[in-house]
């Protein structure tokens, strides 16, 4: 018996992509001032992918079972371009917008488990205090 709904599941893939997320944004940052350093971003069509998938959780047991998607994995890649003269492509700009960004993200999941948790520990009380 399967005590977690899917909706935990599919917040604790969330969780997991914010976090890879976090690290390549973080890394970049680090490397800011690394002649020749090139920015690395966490594949874009994964979010898209996410947000399919979660959308397309169905209740019916024919349906795709979005919990069978453990396999993920998260990939970095590397951009060509360059915007200093040192061969660096790091927007110290735009990775603090993007860091500020998955922040947000990131809290936003954890307060809807922290919901589904106070709900599964309401319930296991009994609708008491």
């Amino acid at each position: 018996m399967n005590i977690f709904s899917t909706s935990i599941q599919a917040l604790e893939k969330g969780i997991q992509y914010s976090g890879a997320k976090h690290k390549a944004i973080s890394h970049n940052i680090a490397n800011v001032d690394t002649p020749n350093f090139k920015r690395r971003e966490i594949t874009p069509n994964f979010g898209e992918t996410f947000r399919r998938e979660l959308e397309s959780q169905k209740t019916d047991a024919r349906h795709k079972d979005f919990a069978g998607t453990s396999n993920r994995s998260y990939r970095a890649d590397k951009m060509p371009h360059s915007y200093s003269h040192n061969g660096n492509n790091v927007d110290i700009d735009k990775e603090m917008s993007d860091l500020a960004e998955n922040q947000i993200y990131y809290y936003t999941l954890i307060d809807q488990m922290n919901g589904k948790f106070q709900s599964l520990q309401s319930v296991i009380k009994g609708g008491r205090s």
